[in-house]
């Protein structure tokens, strides 16, 4: 890899922006009543959640390894399995964090480069019909 290539966490901003992408996710998740099924799945308090999340999201977009070094392996799939996400809840997901990218990344072009793979990653999380 040639030094003059940056990663998309190098390019949305860093660790501030992934700190406000999740943090104004999880506000959005908890707020909006348009999210309430999504919101209904995740404990009461959000405060793990959003670390968990920020860590995973910060290494998915190419920023150190936060999530692994500390948990391991993501298996994303099998750690919410206990969750019901259905169409409605990973869809209340999707609208949470397109929300979130939009106020907090700037940069269209980034947004369109992160969406498809989120969007893969919900649909992948439902198990649920």
């Amino acid at each position: 890899m040639s030094d003059d290539v940056i990663t998309l966490y190098e390019a949305i901003g860093g660790d501030a922006t992934v700190r406000k992408l999740t943090r104004r996710f999880y506000e959005l998740m908890d707020t909006l009543p348009e999210a309430a099924n999504c919101r209904a799945v995740h404990p009461a308090d959000l405060h793990g959640s959003e670390e968990k999340f920020y860590e995973y999201l910060t290494g998915y977009l190419g920023g150190p390894p936060l999530y692994t070094d500390k948990r391991g392996h993501p298996m994303l799939r099998r750690r919410h399995f206990a969750a019901a996400i259905g169409p409605a809840e990973r869809d209340e997901w999707l609208l949470c964090f397109r929300q979130a990218m939009n106020e907090t990344i700037g940069n269209a072009k980034l947004r369109e480069i992160i969406w498809p793979p989120i969007e893969r990653l919900a649909h992948h999380m439902q198990n649920q019909e």
